[in-house]
């Protein structure tokens, strides 16, 4: 689409994104020639780039290849991708380096309707996420666990066509999150999220629901989880910023009915963004 502003789609083979996957990425969500939560979006590039030592590309900057995307794609998934540019071989970074700005579109995925309602099936992955403490939290270009983990559930949808996401633990057996998706647990009114301090991706969407907890004086836990106990919740639910919320309705051997704690976040949520 666009790369440093130049209509295209190629890069040098020596970009450190393409050798190292050496930078930063977001997904938005595009809606009639807008792309939702986009402060948040760049705020959440801001720290990511600061993150890696990376220098983010400035917001006016952006904002305005941004808006050439919308005036052509004003409804799908935008997708910005900055490495820190070219270098020499070698794993060292150079101080010099221009980053690169990388712009992507896509149709919305043709998800069935009624997944955001009635939930959805996930399983368990039998990948476990590496702890990184440096990386924890950042949505990095090296996405290689979840490639793997992803590659697993798609093995597993062939024999289970229900099956829409596959959840993640480290290596200590802790659940950290879906392959493309954060995690929430309702346990007797109050909210729980992984603890994403070792590994794992914080996305924009997950610290919306976080925001939401605080304004409506809703208990919001941030620590360890264990699938045990994950299993035993009034209910679980997954996000990103391009499903927005899905109930999950099935996972192992438990089944939910009812997601009344979900549905009233994912009303609340889809009203600000109207």
């Amino acid at each position: 689409m666009l790369v440093n502003g130049v209509p295209g789609n190629t890069i040098s083979i020596r970009d450190r994104g393409l050798l190292y996957g050496d930078g930063v990425f977001r997904t938005m969500r595009a809606a009639q020639g807008k792309a939702l939560h986009w402060p948040l979006h760049f705020l959440k590039l801001q720290h990511d780039c600061t993150a890696l030592g990376i220098s983010c590309p400035g917001e006016v900057l952006l904002r305005a290849e941004l808006d050439r995307v919308l005036a052509q794609h004003p409804d799908g998934v935008v997708k910005l991708i900055v490495t820190r540019g070219e270098g020499a071989r070698g794993y060292t970074p150079s101080t010099a380096a221009t980053p690169t700005r990388i712009w992507d579109f896509s149709p919305l995925p043709d998800y069935p309707a009624e997944w955001p309602t009635q939930g959805i099936k996930a399983q368990v992955c039998s990948l476990r996420l590496a702890a990184q403490p440096r990386l924890a939290g950042v949505k990095h270009l090296n996405r290689l666990e979840n490639v793997l983990a992803a590659a697993e559930l798609s093995a597993a949808q062939r024999h289970d066509g229900q099956l829409a996401e596959g959840l993640l633990l480290d290596a200590e057996g802790h659940l950290i999150e879906g392959t493309r998706s954060n995690l929430f647990l309702v346990l007797q009114g109050k909210l729980v999220t992984p603890d994403l301090s070792r590994c794992g991706t914080a996305g924009m969407q997950r610290g919306r629901v976080m925001a939401w907890a605080s304004q409506h004086g809703v208990t919001l836990q941030l620590r360890d989880v264990a699938l045990e106990e994950a299993l035993h919740a009034d209910e679980l639910f997954i996000v990103n910023s391009i499903i927005e919320l899905w109930p999950v309705r099935e996972l192992g051997q438990r089944s939910w009915g009812h997601f009344p704690v979900a549905a009233r976040i994912r009303h609340d949520l889809d009203r600000m963004d109207a």
